[in-house]
């Protein structure tokens, strides 16, 4: 498309020395981690790429990849050398336009040919600069063979989260130099808000036509917001579809029928907690690969840790209720109901329905203390089996980590996702959130079992838990829940 059709999208030119992270800038700031090639080799990238960024079907900028320079030093005095040698007084611009017809351009000094060709066709120039190296000869180089375009050019320091950089050496040089309008903007770790105030330091160096990068930067914050409400209502769809589900018992049903229900509840609610990782993941334009198998616990992107597992859950750092069989060697995780009416949070299923009527008498009096009922309505009421609400605490809380990690993660990072080995607690103080709990009275609504049932009332229940889901992560990341 002609410059004519699309008479108000802004042009930037990614420029700087070759393996400094622009095709890592590029691929943050698109949010696609599949955009050019990263890699630690020199020179990754040998042609100029396009990408467009833009509020809605509206396009607001053009970004181009550009390939890293060299060989600044020599370059700079084969300028010289022309320049020298034509008699003319050329300025900048002039003397970039000598070298690009001459055959130097075509052969030593290709890449760097590109480099300038895209930068004079551009609105602006981001120079990208790896923070963690020295302040050399050859960058000062680069910068004044940039600076002959006349285009506007913003230094990004690139990688400032590193122990390595050394960003104030940085801003000294290129104040020295005469640029005082600098952006520091790691591409692997963002901080918050980074990516608005790269927009808005270019947007000074462009006068009236910045305005559109102020927009873009308001759109891409919405856009933010929009994802982390989406991911709390994900979240609170899982917590719901575990919190009521609710599996029957019968009385006659043997010790192997009876396991077999328990372990199908057990992989029902780690494979819906799975799915919602999945969706997290797709939400945030990551994927399994990104996640660290090591630190999640995972295994291939998925949780390798046996969440009902007492031995996992006290590592993670969350401890189990005491309850009618509390203690007991098995079916951690799960609830008893009898009669309809809970025994009490990590109440242990293998004890009690495997040691049939005996186990029962031996705890009579705290099933009766926990049931408020007699001992024989106890026994011949329906017996039903749910998730233990220790169990609800780690779901909600390590997908809320999950959550905090994906957004302060740069879609340009090789590294994989880290999480916490144990959960922050101080996530979830105190009860979970009263809207869970009603859950609980509402079977119908858990799709771990069925196809589950949408109701206004359930929808109400998942909006509850998410806004407070909102307010946790709010506080974790210190910034007011929107």
């Amino acid at each position: 498309m002609t410059d004519t059709a699309r008479p108000t999208v802004l042009r930037i030119a990614v420029v700087g020395h070759t393996n400094t992270g622009k095709t890592s800038l590029l691929r943050t700031l698109t949010r696609d981690s599949h955009f050019g090639e990263v890699s630690a080799r020199p020179s990754t990238t040998r042609h100029v790429e396009g990408v467009s960024l833009g509020i809605g079907a509206t396009p607001v900028l053009d970004l181009y990849d550009t390939p890293g320079m060299e060989d600044s030093i020599a370059l700079l005095e084969t300028l010289h050398a022309q320049a020298s040698g034509s008699g003319q007084r050329l300025d900048g611009p002039a003397r970039i336009q000598q070298f690009l017809h001459s055959g130097a351009a075509a052969g030593r000094f290709e890449q760097e040919a590109k480099v300038l060709r895209q930068l004079l066709q551009s609105d602006a120039g981001l120079y990208v600069i790896d923070a963690r190296d020295p302040v050399l000869a050859k960058y000062r180089d680069e910068l004044e063979i940039l600076a002959s375009c006349a285009v506007p050019l913003l230094p990004l320091l690139n990688f400032v989260r590193d122990a390595r950089a050394s960003e104030a050496a940085w801003r000294e040089a290129l104040a020295r130099l005469g640029l005082h309008v600098v952006v520091s903007f790691d591409t692997v770790a963002p901080a918050r808000g980074g990516e608005r105030a790269l927009y808005e330091r270019l947007a000074t160096l462009l006068d009236t036509r910045g305005l559109a990068l102020l927009r873009l930067a308001e759109h891409h914050e919405q856009e933010a917001l929009n994802r982390r409400g989406a991911a709390t209502q994900a979240l609170a769809d899982l917590l719901i579809d575990v919190a009521a589900c609710r599996v029957k018992v019968a009385h006659g049903d043997d010790a192997a029928v009876r396991e077999r229900a328990l372990a199908d509840l057990n992989a029902a609610v780690r494979g819906r907690e799975q799915a919602c990782v999945d969706a997290l993941l797709a939400l945030y334009r990551f994927d399994r690969a990104d996640l660290d198998a090591a630190h999640l616990p995972l295994s291939d992107g998925r949780w390798q840790e046996d969440l009902f597992d007492p031995a996992t859950l006290t590592a993670l750092g969350i401890t189990l209720g005491s309850g009618a069989a509390a203690g007991a060697a098995a079916g951690f995780g799960i609830d008893l109901m009898l009669g309809g009416t809970t025994l009490g949070s990590g109440a242990a299923i293998g004890a009690l329905l495997g040691g049939g009527l005996p186990t029962l008498q031996r705890f009579g009096r705290r099933l009766l203390r926990g049931v408020g009922q007699t001992l024989n309505s106890a026994v011949t009421g329906s017996r039903y089996l749910r998730v233990d609400e220790s169990i609800l605490r780690v779901l909600l809380t390590r997908q809320v980590q999950l959550v905090l990690a994906l957004e302060a993660r740069g879609h340009a990072a090789v590294e994989r996702i880290v999480l916490p080995q144990s959960l922050q607690t101080d996530l979830w103080q105190g009860a979970l959130p009263a809207a869970l709990q009603r859950c609980r009275e509402y079977p119908a609504w858990s799709s771990l079992r069925g196809e589950g049932h949408w109701s206004p009332a359930r929808q109400l229940m998942q909006e509850r838990i998410a806004e407070a889901t909102l307010r946790a992560i709010a506080r974790s990341t210190g910034a007011s829940p929107s």
